[in-house]
């Protein structure tokens, strides 16, 4: 027969205390005393007996239900609640005592996790891109409220339908799982159409595999950068259009009223010969400028092979003949790259720090180092220095006579196009500047 540990206690205790009441009632009852004092004596020493076994049933199992009581209300997540203070140097008090503390230390976590739940929601509802989670069966488990929006529902009426009935089955087929990358695709719903960048990660909940599906708008961005794309391009096409323009349509209004004259000056000829050169010049000009973006358009992937960076150095480096450009101490290095393209970037960096330096008769120097993923190619001169560097790589910007200001720009295109990075910055050490070029080994 099972019997609870209450009753077990209470077993247990009368065991203990039963030999000392049996020997105690025969020793009082073999005595020579009356009946009215051994009945007396018996009642007296039974009533104590029963009471120590219920003392000590309740000092044992009360504490125990304490200690019951309090695990119930942190089960249902009620911290309030804790034991009274009990000396520390018994067992029973150290038992308390870290009943004590779990509930501090599980109050302290609920309410950070109250706090980071909070914060999630609101900035789930906030930000302008669509969440959506679903379960095993693809059923909508949370959708934020950009999402309700998209869909044209409200969040909470989405949940419990199925990705297909919802229109996501494409974008969840679409985007890879796990850390590949994005997909980019034109999508459209009841709450908007263009092109979006889709994610699709997977996630664990209640022992069960679930899917996360994040949905980005870019039309408004691409939209935003293609505008402002524009804008520059008709400022740069503008100014230099008007350049040319304007000196032209002044040349022939003044080619046409010596023409319109009776008769014609002594001179004309020599007047209509400036003014044609003067007209033939500022429409090569133009020409030479509608090439030069038209090769900045242009400019192909890159094909991609073994680069022995000492060679190409050594190339590039005798192609320049208004000064001696010293190749640094540099170790062995091989890259993978375009040599066509790698070398039209270090001629165009290679001669704008030859120019720097003939203006303060200084020096230009090539090397380069090496880290375990990158290489670092430097070209170092000692001319005048940086001056302003907003407009470095801003198409079509040159402080040169004669300069087409593409050179940066269609050098760094370059760089980006094997995957690193062209920087220009004042050196320093001394006077001059150092161009930069990262590349990924």
């Amino acid at each position: 027969m099972n019997l609870s540990y209450d009753r077990r206690i209470t077993l247990l205790a009368v065991a203990v205390g039963l030999p000392g009441i049996a020997a105690a009632l025969a020793l009082l009852w073999l005595a020579d005393y009356s009946w009215l004092v051994r009945t007396s004596a018996t009642v007296l020493l039974v009533g104590a007996w029963a009471g120590l076994v219920i003392v000590l049933r309740d000092r044992i199992v009360r504490p125990l239900q304490t200690v019951s009581n309090l695990l119930a209300a942190l089960r249902e997540d009620d911290f309030s609640i804790r034991a009274r203070t009990i000396a520390a140097d018994d067992a029973l008090g150290h038992v308390m005592l870290e009943v004590n503390a779990l509930a501090e230390t599980l109050r302290v976590q609920r309410l950070g996790a109250q706090e980071a739940t909070a914060l999630l929601r609101a900035v789930m509802a906030e930000i302008d891109v669509a969440i959506f989670a679903f379960d095993a069966q693809r059923r909508l488990v949370l959708a934020n409220r950009y999402g309700g929006r998209l869909l044209g529902r409200d969040a909470p009426d989405l949940l419990g339908r199925a990705a297909g009935d919802l229109g996501l089955d494409e974008a969840l087929h679409e985007a890879p799982s796990g850390a590949t990358g994005p997909a980019l695709r034109d999508l459209h719903f009841p709450g908007g159409t263009g092109r979006w960048e889709i994610r699709r990660t997977k996630f664990w909940q209640g022992g069960t595999p679930h899917e996360l599906l994040v949905l980005s708008d870019l039309s408004q961005p691409l939209r935003e950068q293609e505008r402002e794309a524009w804008k520059r391009l008709i400022r740069v096409l503008g100014h230099e259009l008007n350049n040319s323009l304007a000196p032209i349509k002044s040349i022939a209004g003044s080619l046409e009223s010596i023409l319109g004259r009776t008769p014609p000056p002594p001179d004309w000829r020599d007047d209509m010969v400036r003014g044609l050169a003067v007209i033939a010049s500022r429409a090569d000009a133009l020409s030479r400028f509608t090439g030069a973006y038209a090769r900045l358009a242009r400019l192909p992937a890159p094909d991609r092979k073994n680069v022995d960076l000492a060679a190409l150095a050594r190339r590039v480096v005798a192609l320049e003949s208004r000064l001696p450009v010293t190749i640094l101490d540099s170790p062995p290095t091989t890259v993978i790259a375009d040599p066509d393209q790698l070398e039209q970037l270090l001629i165009n960096v290679q001669r704008n720090a030859v120019d720097a330096a003939l203006e303060t008769g200084g020096c230009v120097s090539l090397g380069w180092t090496t880290s375990e993923h990158l290489v670092e190619v430097s070209v170092l001169d000692e001319g005048p220095g940086l001056q302003n560097t907003a407009n470095l790589f801003v198409p079509f910007f040159t402080t040169k006579a004669g300069g087409s200001g593409i050179g940066l720009v269609l050098s760094r295109q370059i760089a980006e196009a094997h995957g690193g990075t062209l920087t220009l910055e004042n050196r320093a050490d001394r006077r001059g500047t150092r161009a930069t070029l990262r590349l990924p080994l």
